[in-house]
């Protein structure tokens, strides 16, 4: 071989390397970000949020950066995040919105920039302020926990108690108007004892349930806005001596809710799975990055009433199911 091809052959070499290290560099540089944006980071419906984007960010080869609100509510911390998720380059963010109408300039914002947004659990208000929304449907999740206490209450009159989760989320009117509707009244009726907020944590699940209780003994249903809020409704009715005497019900469907429809504490719960909104969230972000398709409307990610007690004329499933099932892990 000549001294010039022997030469040629090394530049390319040489070249070939360059290249190949300017291309590394750029994917590195590229790297897909997703974004995640809970309620709260202690709530365990967010927590199994997380570890699902986690789990499907790795499995997906990209970086999943999780942000979330200090308290249920905190509309301004969620906003932040999404700032600073913005700036930080997020191909796509999903958002569980503490305030379904106080992110619209911020998930506006995100948009125009170019970023995929999917409101999940929870939707905003106006629903198409974000790209698609992934959820249990809430307002049947609602509809089926109140068919199950009047069904399960028989004929026996109903003095109802609502605990209700945090105001200006769709989720919270959404459980409380389906409720209504399952069991078959409206709002302002009288059998309506009282409703009070707990922003879906036990320790206000508690108080509000004692502080109803307190103002009418006959209570003798209870809507609870999820299983913590229930656990919480449960302890203050075991004070009360009224435990066994109360049509308990509730939505999650995670495994601690589960067995406590099991152990005879809550009646029945509506089973969700948010381990499929973030894999599915996760998902939608990695096509978007390739292929620039993003999804739309909403898509229900199901639901299932969890009972040891059915009752005619309304599917369930039970317990056991439920432990196999539970958040869809």
């Amino acid at each position: 071989m000549s001294l010039h091809r022997i030469r040629a052959s090394a530049y390319s070499a040489a070249a070939l390397a360059l290249g190949l290290a300017l291309g590394a560099g750029a994917a590195n540089a590229q790297e897909v970000i997703v974004g995640l944006v809970t309620k709260t980071e202690v709530n365990p419906f967010f927590v199994k949020m997380r570890q699902a984007a986690e789990a499907r960010a790795t499995e997906k080869g990209v970086k999943l950066i999780a942000r979330a609100g200090k308290f249920d509510g905190d509309n301004e911390g969620q906003v932040a995040a999404i700032e600073d998720l913005i700036s930080a380059g997020a191909k796509g963010i999903l958002v569980t919105p503490n305030n379904s109408s106080g992110m619209l300039d911020v998930i506006k914002k995100a948009r125009e920039a170019g970023v995929l947004v999917i409101a999940l659990d929870t939707a905003t208000d106006p629903a198409d302020a974000v790209d698609a929304t992934f959820a249990t449907d809430n307002f049947e999740a609602g509809v089926q926990q109140g068919a199950y206490a009047r069904k399960a209450m028989g004929d026996k009159k109903a003095v109802v108690a609502m605990l209700d989760g945090t105001p200006g989320g769709t989720v919270d009117t959404f459980r409380h108007d389906g409720y209504l509707k399952g069991f078959g009244i409206a709002e302002g009726d009288p059998s309506i004892a009282g409703a009070a907020i707990t922003n879906g944590a036990q320790d206000k699940g508690q108080v509000g349930m004692e502080n109803l209780l307190s103002k009418n003994g006959e209570i003798n249903a209870v809507y609870t806005i999820n299983e913590p809020a229930a656990a919480g409704a449960y302890a203050a009715l075991k004070s009360f001596g009224k435990e066994a005497d109360v049509m308990l019900t509730s939505i999650d469907g995670g495994c601690a809710g589960v067995r406590d429809v099991k152990d005879g504490k809550i009646a029945a719960t509506v089973m969700q799975f948010p381990y499929k909104m973030a894999s599915m969230g996760v998902d939608a972000v990695v096509e978007y990055a390739a292929s620039g398709k993003k999804p739309s409307g909403f898509v229900n990610t199901g639901s299932f009433l969890i009972t040891d007690k059915p009752v005619e004329g309304l599917e369930s499933k039970d317990t056991a199911w439920g432990l196999e099932n539970c958040w869809g892990d």
